[in-house]
């Protein structure tokens, strides 16, 4: 890692010092703190006071936990999103599948053709038209369906820990905002907009209940 030293280092360096100064690289080699910037301030992350960067730390702590439970049964994280759309669904063509997961529909397909060689989800051609393909959850899938049921709401109450009802519901209303921005600039929104409508209106007479 590299240190950023004091300038007056610096400037013994060039006069001569191999070490520049040795005080300071005594106390890095003695585990002192290589993240003090030049006038002893902790560098932050860069963007460390943006939302992004606050949303990118949970998600990725949220992802490898879910990531080492979904390992235990076989699956890697992403998967489990399409085998739970197809458990509540029953039946989704794959416009649809990748519609409503905001992906791009090779990227849906790709990750279904790996759950097909996993006996986990079946395609079958719609009748009439084989050029709609149609795919639902195998007994397998709806097995595993069960397993990652029960994962999610384990890491799903190790996120929301912290925080009280209020606030666990503003911020899933504040995430489906900011979530559906990102998607319309990228041209994945589909009809997850209306379900974005449910869920606000869900949540609103959630506030308002006794």
């Amino acid at each position: 890692m590299q240190v950023f030293d004091h300038p007056a280092a610096e400037a013994g360096s060039s006069a001569g010092s191999p070490v520049g100064d040795k005080s300071k690289l005594d106390r890095t080699e003695q585990g002192g703190d290589a993240s003090l910037g030049a006038v002893g301030k902790k560098v932050r992350p860069p963007g460390s006071r943006s939302v992004g960067w606050a949303l990118v730390q949970a998600a990725r702590l949220h992802r490898a936990r879910t990531g080492d439970r979904l390992a235990k049964i076989g699956l890697f994280a992403g998967q489990e999103q399409v085998v739970q759309a197809l458990a509540a669904a029953g039946t989704m063509t794959m416009g649809d599948l990748a519609a409503l997961l905001r992906v791009r529909p090779p990227t849906a397909s790709k990750t279904v053709t790996r759950l097909a060689a996993l006996g986990i989800v079946e395609r079958r051609a719609e009748a009439g038209d084989g050029r709609i393909v149609r795919v639902r959850l195998t007994e397998t899938g709806l097995a595993k369906a069960k397993a990652i049921e029960h994962i999610q709401e384990e890491v799903e109450e190790e996120l929301l820990d912290h925080l009280d009802k209020g606030d666990r519901r503003r911020l899933r209303k504040l995430l489906r905002r900011a979530t559906k921005g990102m998607a319309e600039a990228a041209g994945t929104s589909g009809q997850a907009t209306d379900l974005d409508a449910e869920l606000d209106g869900e949540d609103e007479a959630d506030a308002l209940a006794p």
